[in-house]
């Protein structure tokens, strides 16, 4: 007899009875969790279409070619911004819905050791109060994993479509964010930021203020702006490849005042510090003065107290809180970790000694030099994962380091500075443009909007453009409304040079020393001389086949060189280093070195035909040059003379004929100038402020009035030959 084998199809399990059953293997699953496990399977088949959908549209003559993240759309303005693929967000949504119930239901190692223990009802022994609310923040950063994600997806789209109204350098921010997330070099992971998202949405609350309704703020949970989260993305979810170390080192908020700026930083100081407590963190929140930095210390001071985290709540595990005249700090140990938050003021000369992993250096532009900023940037380097946050609004001074810190991240957002440096730094600058005047554009609803990206939330609309209004009408107030609402250096202002039209005039030329003492030229001279220890300048110029050339050098005594450069933040030693300027050993000023700089160039071949000079300044200087045969020229510095030098070489920067050899002490001069035109027409000039200095200005301008006199003496010769 034939044994005839019958197969019986087996049925398979469908997916709610085999998610029950892994949960059953792992000893997690309880009938509480039916309603999640079948939301779980729905969310799964959904996700399947969608990513089969994203394949499908990247079918291209019947054949799969890769399926892309992002795509090119067009903006209301009929420019050209990139953007999530719609079929990717959607995919990308679903992934993120699936683990946060993957995550729910016990289904990754972490998650089912956390749900082993709920459903066993085991309380945390040992965990003091802050470790169990580090715990639900957990849980809160898995459940809203995919909101977050998709409120600063939504936010950058909003901007680089127009939707959302944001000023040019906040569209780069989020231009160079898209461009970062498809580029290789980086790794990108979310799920850092949620977690300090989460932290600070769930454990820190307002301390003062009120709703634009006049609810009290006072006590109400900490919920970030889409700006917020867009900038914990970036500084937290890029990673060099392959690695776990976080690519941004740096980090500027350059945002005008009541956009929550100071307590947001604050707030993202303290959840980094716990995130890195297993490293030891230790956090110094750092202000120009020490009253800027105990607004940070006291709003943590306040959520710690009401948290009931700190040691008088908490004896054993809670944090030691100090606040006296002698430091202000909080500090303890967190889980199997440490962590120290101090505020102090900036001292660079008591500060060399500091080591941590996380600054924030609050109001940069109080900072008087570049050593205050450095000081506290070396202090990170026993860290990897380091992040020194810089946060400011405009100030005074056009020519001081923050103002100079936030043009470098300027060209960075533009291009112009790209290299591993540059993109160690996360770059986040708001302020209001120009009008077609050049002029900042106060005046501008949607300027003031683009600059405010907390605007219609912590900025009452109405009251901004009333306070617009009251800078134009009432001058005295306007300064203080540029530099701390628009977000506006005002000495830029003042200053009458655009200083970029001089830049991008000299960058057209290349020309060097050497190849300049042999052009077929004749050379024109001028000095500003200084009467005792202050800044001395020199200069030549000529005029070679319709290009201006300047070639300038400047002089000044070391002794006085130190105080000078950090009193008045003038970068001395930088000129000494790039070899536009010459220390003098002397306590004063050598007038025999200007002398001898003419003369090497003359010995290099430079037709010196005339240098002019007012002899009331330094009668010495004028006979050594008339001793040794230098054509030099009596020619008073009056306003009516300089004018013409001054408009000289302003027309020539506009037409793009200028070249000054890249010379920064030409830059930096040319920006603090300052002119009004008299009532004779001619253009009086000067310094904009006291401690600045426009001496190498001065001697460029001497030359060009030393060769236009030369150039209408020759006129005249001419045509009295003609008859």
């Amino acid at each position: 007899m034939t044994e005839t084998a019958t197969t019986e199809k087996v049925k398979k399990p469908n997916r709610e009875t085999q998610i029950r059953m892994s949960m059953e293997a792992l000893g997690v699953y309880s009938p509480a969790y039916d309603s999640t496990i079948k939301d779980l399977a729905r969310r799964e088949r959904e996700l399947r279409r969608a990513e089969k959908a994203w394949r499908a549209a990247y079918v291209v003559d019947g054949k799969q070619t890769e399926p892309q993240m992002t795509v090119q759309l067009i903006n209301k303005s009929g420019a050209p911004y990139m953007t999530a693929d719609p079929y990717f967000k959607q995919v990308e949504a679903l992934r993120a819905a699936v683990e946060s119930l993957r995550d729910k239901l016990g289904l990754t190692p972490r998650a089912a050791k956390r749900l082993k223990a709920n459903l066993a009802e085991a309380a945390p022994e040992g965990k003091g109060r802050l470790e169990q609310l580090l715990d639900r923040a957990e849980d809160y950063a898995h459940d809203h994993a995919a909101e977050y994600a998709a409120e600063v997806e939504g936010y950058v789209d909003g901007v680089l479509s127009g939707e959302i109204v944001a000023c040019k350098t906040i569209v780069q921010s989020c231009e160079r964010y898209r461009r970062d997330r498809e580029n290789p070099k980086w790794d990108f992971n979310p799920e850092p930021a949620c977690w300090i998202i989460a932290v600070i949405e769930t454990m820190i609350c307002h301390q003062r203020g009120q709703f634009l309704d006049a609810r009290p703020l006072r006590g109400t949970p900490f919920l970030l702006l889409p700006y917020h989260k867009f900038i914990v993305f970036n500084v937290m979810g890029f990673y060099k490849k392959g690695t776990t170390e976080r690519r941004f080192k740096e980090a500027l908020d350059f945002i005008p005042r009541k956009n929550i700026k100071t307590t947001f930083a604050a707030a993202l100081a303290f959840a980094l510090a716990l995130y890195e407590r297993e490293s030891g963190s230790e956090v110094y929140i750092v202000g120009g003065a020490l009253k800027q930095a105990r607004q940070s210390f006291d709003f943590l001071g306040y959520n710690l107290h009401r948290l009931r985290v700190t040691s008088e709540e908490d004896s054993q595990h809670g944090l030691r809180m100090i606040d006296n005249n002698a430091e202000h700090s909080f500090s303890g140990d967190v889980g199997g970790g440490y962590v120290s938050i101090s505020a102090l003021a900036s001292n660079p000369d008591k500060q060399d000694s500091f080591n941590a992993n996380i600054i924030l250096a609050d109001e940069m532009h109080a900072y008087k030099s570049a050593m205050q900023y450095q000081v506290l940037q070396d202090a990170t380097q026993a860290y990897t994962n380091k992040l020194v946050i810089g946060i400011s609004s405009g100030g005074r001074y056009a020519q001081g380091f923050c103002a100079k810190h936030v043009a470098y991240c300027r060209k960075v957002l533009n291009g112009e500075i790209t290299g591993d440096a540059a993109d160690e730094i996360f770059i986040f600058i708001a302020a209001i443009g120009d009008d077609a005047d050049g002029k900042p554009a106060y005046l501008d609803e949607k300027e003031l909007q683009g600059a405010n990206p907390g605007w219609g939330a912590s900025i009452r609309p109405q009251e901004m453009l009333n306070m617009a209004a009251r800078a134009k009408d009432d001058p005295q107030r306007r300064t203080e409304f540029l530099q701390k609402r628009c977000n506006r250096f005002t000495a830029e202002l003042k200053a009458y040079f655009n200083v970029d039209e001089w830049r991008a005039s000299d960058r057209k030329y290349n020309w060097t020393i050497q190849e300049l003492a042999k052009l077929p030229v004749k050379w024109y001279g001028g000095a500003d001389l200084s009467k005792l220890h202050d800044l001395t300048a020199g200069a030549l110029m000529a005029n070679y086949q319709g290009v201006d050339i300047i070639i300038p050098h400047a002089w000044f005594p070391r002794v006085a060189a130190y105080q000078r450069a950090e009193e008045s933040k003038i970068p001395l030693f930088g000129w000494e280093e790039d070899g536009w300027l010459t220390m003098s050993n002397d306590k004063v000023t050598n007038h025999h070195e200007i002398v001898q700089w003419f003369q090497d160039l003359k010995s290099q071949g430079f037709k010196i035909r005339r240098i002019g000079h007012d002899r009331r300044f330094c009668e010495q200087y004028f006979l050594e040059m008339k001793k040794l045969r230098f054509p030099i020229r009596e020619q008073p510095q009056t306003h009516l003379n300089k004018s013409r030098g001054f408009c000289y070489l302003r027309d020539s920067a506009k037409r793009g004929t200028l070249y000054y050899l890249h010379a920064e002490p030409i830059e930096y001069c040319v920006g603090n100038v300052r002119a009004i035109e008299m009532s004779d027409d001619a253009m009086k000039y000067m310094k904009y402020d006291y401690d600045q200095l426009i001496d190498v200005f001065d001697a460029a301008v001497f030359a060009a009035c030393a060769y236009l006199d030369d150039l209408e003496n020759t006129e005249k010769v001419e045509q009295w030959f003609r008859g």
